[in-house]
Protein backbone atom coordinates (compact mmCIF):
# COMPACT_ATOMS: atom_id res chain seq x y z
CA UNK A 1 0.00 0.00 0.00
CA UNK A 2 2.26 2.46 0.96
CA UNK A 3 4.83 1.43 -2.09
CA UNK A 4 1.72 2.54 -4.31
CA UNK A 5 1.08 5.85 -2.39
CA UNK A 6 4.59 6.59 -3.19
CA UNK A 7 4.20 5.46 -6.76
CA UNK A 8 1.28 8.05 -7.14
CA UNK A 9 3.55 10.89 -5.68
CA UNK A 10 6.70 9.86 -7.53
CA UNK A 11 4.21 10.01 -10.72
CA UNK A 12 2.87 13.43 -9.82
CA UNK A 13 6.33 15.02 -9.59
CA UNK A 14 7.51 12.94 -12.97
CA UNK A 15 4.13 14.44 -14.53
CA UNK A 16 4.76 18.34 -13.76
CA UNK A 17 8.86 17.83 -14.89
CA UNK A 18 7.36 16.21 -18.22
CA UNK A 19 4.88 19.21 -18.74
CA UNK A 20 6.98 21.80 -17.09
CA UNK A 21 5.22 24.63 -19.75
CA UNK A 22 1.91 24.12 -18.45
CA UNK A 23 2.70 23.37 -15.01
CA UNK A 24 4.26 26.64 -15.05
CA UNK A 25 1.53 28.39 -16.58
CA UNK A 26 -0.63 27.05 -14.50
CA UNK A 27 1.45 27.37 -11.17
CA UNK A 28 1.94 31.26 -12.54
CA UNK A 29 -1.95 31.55 -12.45
CA UNK A 30 -2.59 30.42 -9.36
CA UNK A 31 0.19 32.64 -8.05
CA UNK A 32 -1.84 35.58 -9.19
CA UNK A 33 -5.11 34.10 -7.52
CA UNK A 34 -3.31 33.66 -4.38
CA UNK A 35 -1.59 36.98 -3.52
CA UNK A 36 -5.08 38.60 -4.45
CA UNK A 37 -6.39 35.94 -1.92
CA UNK A 38 -4.13 37.17 0.33
CA UNK A 39 -4.55 40.89 0.02
CA UNK A 40 -8.02 40.29 0.99
CA UNK A 41 -7.49 37.35 3.66
CA UNK A 42 -5.00 40.33 5.40
CA UNK A 43 -7.78 43.75 4.75
CA UNK A 44 -10.94 41.11 6.45
CA UNK A 45 -8.62 39.43 9.24
CA UNK A 46 -7.49 42.89 10.00
CA UNK A 47 -10.71 44.79 9.70
CA UNK A 48 -12.33 42.19 11.80
CA UNK A 49 -9.96 42.06 14.62
CA UNK A 50 -10.78 46.33 14.27
CA UNK A 51 -14.42 45.59 14.39
CA UNK A 52 -14.50 43.29 17.20
CA UNK A 53 -12.09 45.70 18.91
CA UNK A 54 -14.75 48.78 18.16
CA UNK A 55 -18.02 46.73 19.24
CA UNK A 56 -16.18 45.22 22.56
CA UNK A 57 -15.34 49.85 22.48
CA UNK A 58 -18.60 50.59 21.76
CA UNK A 59 -21.31 50.87 25.15
CA UNK A 60 -24.17 52.21 26.45
CA UNK A 61 -24.24 54.14 28.88
CA UNK A 62 -27.25 54.50 31.03
CA UNK A 63 -27.63 57.19 33.55
CA UNK A 64 -30.16 56.74 36.40
CA UNK A 65 -32.99 59.69 37.13
CA UNK A 66 -32.84 61.35 40.33
CA UNK A 67 -35.58 59.82 41.67
CA UNK A 68 -34.87 56.22 41.15
CA UNK A 69 -31.91 56.59 43.35
CA UNK A 70 -33.46 53.99 45.94
CA UNK A 71 -31.17 50.56 45.85
CA UNK A 72 -34.28 48.31 45.23
CA UNK A 73 -34.76 50.59 41.78
CA UNK A 74 -30.92 50.22 40.75
CA UNK A 75 -31.33 46.67 41.20
CA UNK A 76 -34.63 46.69 38.95
CA UNK A 77 -33.01 49.17 36.24
CA UNK A 78 -30.17 46.36 36.69
CA UNK A 79 -31.94 43.23 35.84
CA UNK A 80 -34.21 44.85 33.17
CA UNK A 81 -31.54 45.70 31.39
CA UNK A 82 -29.64 42.48 31.88
CA UNK A 83 -32.93 40.52 30.57
CA UNK A 84 -33.06 42.19 26.92
CA UNK A 85 -31.21 39.54 24.11
CA UNK A 86 -28.35 41.22 23.22
CA UNK A 87 -26.88 42.25 26.36
CA UNK A 88 -23.32 41.15 26.88
CA UNK A 89 -22.09 42.47 30.19
CA UNK A 90 -23.59 45.33 32.38
CA UNK A 91 -21.62 46.91 34.63
CA UNK A 92 -22.93 49.06 37.36
CA UNK A 93 -20.88 52.63 38.74
CA UNK A 94 -21.78 54.41 41.24
CA UNK A 95 -22.00 58.67 41.55
CA UNK A 96 -19.22 58.66 43.42
CA UNK A 97 -17.13 56.69 41.23
CA UNK A 98 -18.74 58.77 38.13
CA UNK A 99 -17.43 61.69 39.93
CA UNK A 100 -13.58 60.26 40.57
CA UNK A 101 -13.62 59.55 36.78
CA UNK A 102 -15.14 62.57 36.05
CA UNK A 103 -12.50 64.65 37.96
CA UNK A 104 -9.47 62.19 36.47
CA UNK A 105 -10.50 63.26 33.24
CA UNK A 106 -8.55 67.17 33.71
CA UNK A 107 -5.23 67.43 33.98
CA UNK A 108 -4.92 70.96 35.67
CA UNK A 109 -5.34 70.41 39.43
CA UNK A 110 -6.95 73.51 39.90
CA UNK A 111 -9.79 72.39 37.94
CA UNK A 112 -9.97 69.07 39.91
CA UNK A 113 -9.97 71.32 42.76
CA UNK A 114 -12.35 72.95 42.13
CA UNK A 115 -14.95 70.07 41.26
CA UNK A 116 -13.65 68.75 44.29
CA UNK A 117 -16.16 70.81 45.85
CA UNK A 118 -18.56 69.09 44.48
CA UNK A 119 -18.16 65.68 47.14
CA UNK A 120 -20.61 67.07 49.28
CA UNK A 121 -23.69 67.92 46.62
CA UNK A 122 -22.55 65.11 43.95
CA UNK A 123 -24.38 66.48 40.93
CA UNK A 124 -23.42 63.03 39.01
CA UNK A 125 -25.63 60.04 38.39
CA UNK A 126 -25.80 56.41 39.27
CA UNK A 127 -25.03 54.72 35.93
CA UNK A 128 -24.64 51.36 34.34
CA UNK A 129 -22.51 50.64 30.95
CA UNK A 130 -23.99 48.02 28.71
CA UNK A 131 -22.00 45.98 26.23
CA UNK A 132 -23.43 44.53 23.62
CA UNK A 133 -23.20 41.33 21.87
CA UNK A 134 -23.61 42.38 18.33
CA UNK A 135 -23.08 45.86 17.19
CA UNK A 136 -25.87 45.99 14.65
CA UNK A 137 -28.19 45.84 17.80
CA UNK A 138 -27.11 49.19 19.37
CA UNK A 139 -29.19 50.98 18.30
CA UNK A 140 -32.49 48.67 19.43
CA UNK A 141 -30.88 47.34 22.54
CA UNK A 142 -30.24 51.37 23.47
CA UNK A 143 -34.08 52.30 22.42
CA UNK A 144 -35.05 49.69 24.70
CA UNK A 145 -33.06 50.35 27.51
CA UNK A 146 -34.73 54.40 27.55
CA UNK A 147 -37.94 52.86 28.02
CA UNK A 148 -37.20 51.48 31.09
CA UNK A 149 -38.33 53.32 34.06
CA UNK A 150 -36.12 55.08 36.60
CA UNK A 151 -33.72 55.49 33.41
CA UNK A 152 -33.05 59.33 32.68
CA UNK A 153 -30.61 59.57 29.64
CA UNK A 154 -28.21 57.14 27.36
CA UNK A 155 -25.80 57.84 25.56
CA UNK A 156 -24.37 55.38 23.34
CA UNK A 157 -22.17 57.17 19.86
CA UNK A 158 -25.71 57.56 18.15
CA UNK A 159 -26.23 56.57 14.59
CA UNK A 160 -22.86 57.30 13.99
CA UNK A 161 -20.96 54.35 15.92
CA UNK A 162 -23.90 52.42 14.40
CA UNK A 163 -23.01 53.32 10.63
CA UNK A 164 -19.37 52.69 11.58
CA UNK A 165 -19.98 49.37 13.13
CA UNK A 166 -22.12 48.50 9.74
CA UNK A 167 -19.21 49.63 7.52
CA UNK A 168 -16.94 47.58 9.28
CA UNK A 169 -19.37 44.50 8.65
CA UNK A 170 -20.38 44.99 5.66
CA UNK A 171 -15.89 45.03 4.24
CA UNK A 172 -15.55 42.31 6.89
CA UNK A 173 -18.46 39.98 5.11
CA UNK A 174 -17.52 41.61 1.40
CA UNK A 175 -13.70 40.62 2.17
CA UNK A 176 -15.07 37.11 2.31
CA UNK A 177 -16.96 36.93 -0.22
CA UNK A 178 -13.82 37.98 -2.79
CA UNK A 179 -11.72 35.36 -1.37
CA UNK A 180 -14.33 32.45 -1.90
CA UNK A 181 -14.91 34.02 -5.51
CA UNK A 182 -11.14 34.01 -6.00
CA UNK A 183 -10.91 30.58 -4.72
CA UNK A 184 -12.89 28.96 -6.94
CA UNK A 185 -11.67 30.75 -9.53
CA UNK A 186 -8.20 29.55 -8.84
CA UNK A 187 -10.21 25.54 -9.00
CA UNK A 188 -11.36 26.67 -12.27
CA UNK A 189 -7.82 27.96 -13.85
CA UNK A 190 -5.89 24.77 -12.14
CA UNK A 191 -8.56 22.15 -13.59
CA UNK A 192 -8.55 23.90 -17.17
CA UNK A 193 -4.64 23.25 -16.92
CA UNK A 194 -4.83 19.85 -15.64
CA UNK A 195 -7.37 19.48 -18.15
CA UNK A 196 -5.12 19.54 -21.15
CA UNK A 197 -2.40 17.57 -19.38
CA UNK A 198 -4.98 15.29 -19.54
CA UNK A 199 -5.80 15.11 -23.02
CA UNK A 200 -2.11 15.50 -24.60
CA UNK A 201 -1.88 11.73 -22.31
CA UNK A 202 -5.01 10.30 -23.39
CA UNK A 203 -3.07 7.53 -24.81
CA UNK A 204 -1.03 7.02 -21.55
CA UNK A 205 -4.23 6.78 -19.94
CA UNK A 206 -5.63 4.63 -22.24
CA UNK A 207 -3.08 1.70 -21.82
CA UNK A 208 -3.57 2.08 -18.33
CA UNK A 209 -7.16 1.14 -18.66
CA UNK A 210 -6.15 -1.81 -21.19
CA UNK A 211 -4.37 -3.16 -18.91
CA UNK A 212 -6.87 -3.08 -16.20
CA UNK A 213 -5.73 0.14 -14.00
CA UNK A 214 -8.76 1.05 -11.84
CA UNK A 215 -10.29 4.98 -12.14
CA UNK A 216 -8.79 5.55 -8.85
CA UNK A 217 -5.26 4.36 -9.61
CA UNK A 218 -5.33 6.71 -12.64
CA UNK A 219 -6.60 9.75 -11.14
CA UNK A 220 -3.82 9.86 -8.48
CA UNK A 221 -1.17 11.00 -10.19
CA UNK A 222 -3.37 13.66 -11.36
CA UNK A 223 -4.71 14.81 -8.01
CA UNK A 224 -0.68 14.56 -6.41
CA UNK A 225 -0.04 16.45 -9.63
CA UNK A 226 -2.47 19.26 -9.35
CA UNK A 227 -1.78 19.16 -5.52
CA UNK A 228 2.23 20.06 -6.37
CA UNK A 229 1.33 22.90 -8.86
CA UNK A 230 -1.03 24.69 -6.23
CA UNK A 231 2.02 24.18 -3.64
CA UNK A 232 4.39 26.08 -6.20
CA UNK A 233 1.83 28.83 -6.94
CA UNK A 234 1.68 29.19 -3.52
CA UNK A 235 5.55 29.94 -2.83
CA UNK A 236 6.17 33.69 -4.04
CA UNK A 237 2.60 34.83 -2.24
CA UNK A 238 3.73 33.21 0.56
CA UNK A 239 7.05 35.26 0.70
CA UNK A 240 5.33 38.49 -0.96
CA UNK A 241 2.92 37.88 2.39
CA UNK A 242 5.67 37.67 5.15
CA UNK A 243 8.04 40.07 4.15
CA UNK A 244 4.84 42.84 2.19
CA UNK A 245 3.17 42.78 5.86
CA UNK A 246 6.28 42.80 8.32
CA UNK A 247 7.25 45.58 5.80
CA UNK A 248 3.83 47.73 5.73
CA UNK A 249 3.67 46.72 9.51
CA UNK A 250 7.04 48.58 10.26
CA UNK A 251 5.87 51.90 7.69
CA UNK A 252 2.61 52.05 9.00
CA UNK A 253 3.91 51.69 12.87
CA UNK A 254 1.14 49.25 13.36
CA UNK A 255 -1.88 52.10 12.91
CA UNK A 256 -3.98 52.35 9.82
CA UNK A 257 -5.47 55.62 9.57
CA UNK A 258 -6.18 56.35 13.31
CA UNK A 259 -4.93 55.27 16.52
CA UNK A 260 -8.70 53.28 16.58
CA UNK A 261 -7.57 51.05 13.80
CA UNK A 262 -4.82 48.99 14.95
CA UNK A 263 -2.60 46.49 12.83
CA UNK A 264 -2.27 42.70 13.62
CA UNK A 265 1.23 42.44 14.39
CA UNK A 266 2.97 40.74 11.87
CA UNK A 267 4.47 37.25 14.16
CA UNK A 268 2.59 35.13 13.62
CA UNK A 269 0.17 36.38 11.75
CA UNK A 270 2.47 36.38 8.71
CA UNK A 271 3.32 32.64 9.55
CA UNK A 272 -0.60 31.62 9.83
CA UNK A 273 -1.59 33.42 6.33
CA UNK A 274 1.40 31.59 4.49
CA UNK A 275 0.18 28.28 6.04
CA UNK A 276 -3.10 29.38 4.70
CA UNK A 277 -2.29 30.23 1.20
CA UNK A 278 -0.11 26.76 1.14
CA UNK A 279 -2.95 25.06 1.88
CA UNK A 280 -5.59 26.85 -0.14
CA UNK A 281 -2.90 26.33 -3.07
CA UNK A 282 -2.96 22.50 -2.54
CA UNK A 283 -6.72 22.40 -2.14
CA UNK A 284 -7.73 24.12 -5.07
CA UNK A 285 -5.05 21.94 -6.77
CA UNK A 286 -6.91 18.65 -5.49
CA UNK A 287 -10.06 20.15 -6.42
CA UNK A 288 -9.35 21.22 -9.76
CA UNK A 289 -7.42 18.12 -10.82
CA UNK A 290 -9.67 15.63 -8.77
CA UNK A 291 -12.58 17.33 -11.02
CA UNK A 292 -11.16 17.48 -14.05
CA UNK A 293 -9.59 13.75 -14.22
CA UNK A 294 -12.75 12.70 -12.96
CA UNK A 295 -15.06 14.13 -15.84
CA UNK A 296 -12.89 12.76 -18.28
CA UNK A 297 -12.59 9.00 -17.41
CA UNK A 298 -16.53 9.43 -17.05
CA UNK A 299 -16.71 10.92 -20.48
CA UNK A 300 -14.31 8.11 -22.04
CA UNK A 301 -16.06 5.61 -19.68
Amino acid sequence: MFSRFFRHIKEGFFGVGRHAAMSISSASAVTITLIIISIFVIFTVNVNSMTNKIEGEVQISVMIGYDSEAQENIDRIGLSIQEIPGVEAVTFSSKEEELDYFIASFTDDHEKEIFESYREDNPMHHAYYVKVTDGSDLKPIATQIEAIEGVDTINYGGDSSVMLVNALDSVRTGGFVIVVALSLLAIFLIQNTIKVTILARANEIAIMRNVGAKNGFIRAPFVVEGMIIGALGAIIPIFATIFGYIFAYSKLNGILISSMFIMIPPHPFVLQISLLLLVVGMLVGLIGSFLSVTKYLRWKR
